[in-house]
């Protein structure tokens, strides 16, 4: 397996059409997706998803990427985390499926690839967005070394918290990034 960055108990990879089932089973679970899309995603829209996140893989200049969360321990799929364009700025994202919530992955997979984008890809500016009702991923990005920047009405009419590291704005980054 072919690691883009690991954590203590986390391997993140490229997408596979192997990750289908599972990754199916994350996209149409209407609790996975109701701070996202509000709902669930069908078969098809979900087919289309993950062959476009592996397309992009060999794209020339790509700045769309998704990449697979799997367990050390057995491979397991347990979700997505990505870093993709947004208003002309790099956002990173993640996603598990629900047998995962809880268990402090979201917090693990929020830190390294904050450290990925930091220290592999050299990123001088990172944004993220969590909708307010979505405590778990406030909980996580309160935690990150991402700061806290305002409340919006995203494009459901419902509030996301905006948050933002810019290179140089945040003293503590060495210590909280270890």
């Amino acid at each position: 397996m072919n690691a883009i960055f690991e954590t203590e108990r986390l391997v993140v990879r490229n997408l596979k059409p192997s990750d289908f089932e599972a990754f199916h089973e994350m996209q149409a679970d209407d609790e996975v997706m109701r701070y996202t899309t509000g709902s669930g995603l069908e078969q098809a829209e979900n087919e289309r998803q993950l062959s476009m996140c592996i397309d992009c893989y060999s794209k020339h200049n790509n700045h769309f990427w998704v990449w697979a969360v799997v367990r050390k321990s057995d491979h397991e799929f347990i979700g997505t985390c990505a870093v993709v364009p947004s208003d002309d700025r790099p956002e990173i994202g993640y996603r598990m499926r629900r047998k995962w919530f809880g268990i402090g992955y979201g917090q693990e997979i929020c830190d390294a690839l904050m450290h990925y984008c930091i220290q592999e890809l050299g990123l001088s500016e990172v944004i993220a967005y969590a909708d307010v009702r979505n405590v778990a991923s406030v909980k996580i990005l309160d935690r990150s070394v991402l700061a806290f920047v305002e409340q919006l009405v995203n494009d459901a009419g419902h509030e996301d918290r905006f948050y933002r590291w810019v290179r140089g704005d945040h003293p503590t980054v060495a210590t909280k990034l270890g």
